[in-house]
């Protein structure tokens, strides 16, 4: 207090007794010993002095630019003199353009200058180091906020990315079924090893079972080898003399119905056509006919005559002008599908519309295209119970013969249309487009827009069939191998459709001919008709097996892009097959051969001893043979194994 005492005195204050500082309260009970002090003569001087340096340091930082840099080392009260707001608006600089050019040029180069590079820098622009200090924070801040927000948008685009892809791998995995309980599967329940090792296991159990069978049958009983016939495989002839019956008739048994799981599992959903919304219904339905229509009869321009291919092309411009369904492609993995054909099949126009109406005859007709189909619901009948005027909610999962092409599933409407002045029958398939469904979207994307086939009868029960296909797919998924067999529409085009169309007419026609040899080993016509019922049966299984329907999933056995050897386990759900999993394993090759040759090599019995494991090198010997086609190959044969070499070794 004394250091102080001196302080006041020497800038020329009142000096004060320090008996009269340190005086006590006992001494002046009435607490007035300041009563003569004057104390604005005594702090005046130094308070003066003290708001003269704040306001000089406020100043400065008003002409540096900052304005918000805390001061250091100052006292307490100067700290309040502070925080009280100032009366006068704070003053800011602005940078000249050159000098904001040369920070600039600098900052790219270092946006962290130290003390020597500031202090250069303000001298070469005529600025205080402060000033330069705080311009290269506030760029630092300007360029992370800039940073963060690209950081943003970038993240939020990544965001939504991962939710679609998340949302198609949800649609995949709700596919995915069990192949031994035939529920939900549960991802990581099984390993690789262990999954191998089941495998293993039912291959060891199947054979053992097949060995056992065979010793229990021919142990002791020597067996008679047939010697290889000399007759050649008759064909069908399809002269319709040569049937029983008249086919201008309504043959509604000419195609069986097919042998269907106990519990067929199809997509979720419940969602129908509502009361008030069948009469848009029907007026879409009215639309999508008249598109049919124009697609199936209408040539150039709407449809180009491809110079590489030889086929015919969409002109999707031509396609928007004509019709309200213009093509509005969201992502650019998406495209358009569209492909024409003409065939004629052994069938009358009444019968293949019965088929169409029917899922389980429509799966029958196209065993290799069509996996699961069904009926959801009758819009509408038809006209006093016939078919024309019929609207039907359908579900329909179509397939290629391979694990490498996924399959692709489709709700949409049926409406079926007759012209009794040129008698001809029109079937044509539209998307839910502008109804409250509730269908799972399939995956990957397939959406079927308006197609169908116009169906024409011809004279001798023969039927003219105009077939077009057209839809917006997604190809995503599918295997290098197969992305040309798809992309050219031979994998789900018009042309597949009319060539499975007319075998399997020419196979139901074959059931009522009177002309088929069978080399005498088959008792009766009924004998016959069975034994062609189980060679459909077969081909529907085999179908079914190497596809990936009913969300069938496939392993493959290495992590190489051109490896195709897929194996899965399928649990036997079809009536007539005993319990049990099913082992698959499929692979595709290229083979450098025309493919009626490799089909002709591997329908001779005579080489078949070479691919077939069931013969195990023995001979194989054809005792029946019933054509079903006009083709030489198309016919069931009944083969024998001569077995006792098997026995004896």
């Amino acid at each position: 207090m004394y250091g102080d005492c001196q302080v006041l005195s020497s800038v020329g204050g009142n000096a004060i007794p320090s008996d009269t500082l340190y005086s006590s309260s006992i001494q002046n009970p009435n607490f007035n010993f300041m009563a003569n002090i004057n104390p604005f003569n005594i702090f005046s001087p130094i308070n003066v002095a003290k708001e003269e340096n704040v306001l000089a340091k406020s100043k400065e930082e008003m002409e540096s630019g900052s304005g918000s840099e805390h001061m250091e080392g100052v006292s307490g009260n100067e700290q309040e003199t502070e925080v009280q707001p100032q009366p006068k608006k704070k003053r800011y600089h602005r940078h000249t353009a050159r000098q904001i050019q040369e920070m600039e040029a600098l900052f790219k180069e270092c946006p962290h200058p130290d003390d020597k590079q500031r202090m250069k820098l303000s001298q070469d622009l005529g600025l205080k180091p402060r000033q330069v200090k705080f311009w290269f924070q506030n760029r630092r801040t300007q360029m992370k906020a800039q940073q963060d927000r690209q950081d943003n948008v970038l993240l939020r685009a990544e965001n939504e990315n991962l939710k679609n892809e998340n949302y198609r791998l949800q649609a995949a995995l709700r596919n995915i079924v069990c192949p031994n309980c035939g529920g939900p599967a549960m991802l990581g329940e099984m390993g690789f090893d262990e999954q191998q090792l089941r495998i293993e296991n039912a291959r060891l159990k199947e054979e053992f079972e097949r060995v056992c069978c065979l010793v229990q049958q021919y142990n002791g009983r020597p067996i008679q080898g047939i010697g290889p016939n000399s007759l050649l495989a008759p064909s069908l002839d399809l002269d319709m003399s040569n049937y029983p019956r008249k086919f201008e008739e309504h043959c509604s048994d000419m195609i069986p119905l097919p042998f269907m799981p106990e519990n067929p599992q199809f997509p979720a959903g419940n969602a129908l056509i509502l009361e008030e919304e069948k009469a848009l219904a029907v007026e879409l339905a009215m639309s999508s006919m008249d598109e049919l229509m124009k697609m199936c009869q209408t040539g150039e321009p709407l449809w180009i005559l491809a110079t590489d291919t030889g086929k015919e092309v969409l002109n999707v411009e031509e396609y928007a002008r004509m019709f309200s369904w213009s093509i509005n492609l969201k992502h650019q993995e998406f495209r358009v599908e569209a492909t024409r054909g003409t065939a004629v099949v052994i069938m009358n126009s009444v019968t293949l519309v019965d088929a169409f109406l029917d899922a389980n005859k429509w799966m029958e007709l196209f065993p290799s295209i069509i996996s699961r189909a069904k009926t959801l619901q009758v819009v509408h009948s038809g006209v006093s119970g016939h078919s024309t005027g019929s609207l039907h909610l359908m579900y329909a999962e179509l397939q290629v013969l391979s694990p490498l092409v996924p399959t692709r599933e489709a709700h949409f409407l049926r409406y079926c249309q007759h012209n009794a002045e040129e008698g001809a029958w029109a079937i044509v398939d539209f998307p839910l487009d502008n109804f409250q469904t509730s269908y799972p979207p399939s995956f990957p994307y397939y959406r079927r827009r308006p197609s169908g086939c116009i169906i024409q009868d011809m004279p001798n029960g023969y039927s003219r069939v105009t077939w077009v296909e057209h839809a917006e797919v997604e190809d995503s998924s599918i295997h290098p191998i197969f992305n040309h067999f798809v992309s050219n529409g031979m994998a789900f085009g018009a042309q597949r459709w009319l060539a499975v169309l007319q075998r399997q007419c020419q196979r139901f026609a074959s059931f009522m001919a009177r002309n088929i040899s069978d080399l005498g080993v088959i008792p009766s016509p009924e004998a016959r008709k069975n034994l062609m019922n189980l060679a459909q049966r077969m081909i529907r299984t085999f179908c079914l097996n190497i596809s990936t329907c009913c969300g069938q999933s496939w392993t493959a056995l290495s992590d190489s892009a051109e490896d195709t050897v897929r194996i899965t386990t399928r649990k036997v759900t079809e009536p007539g097959q005993p319990n049990g999993l099913i082992l698959g394993a499929v692979s595709t090759i290229w083979l450098p051969f025309p493919h009626n040759k490799v089909f002709d090599f591997l329908r001779d019995e005579q080489r078949r001893i070479q691919l077939d494991v069931l013969s195990n090198g023995n001979s194989l010997h054809e005792v029946a043979h019933i054509a079903n086609g006009s083709h030489p190959g198309n016919s069931v044969s009944l083969l024998r194994i001569n077995v006792s070499y098997i026995i004896s070794s």
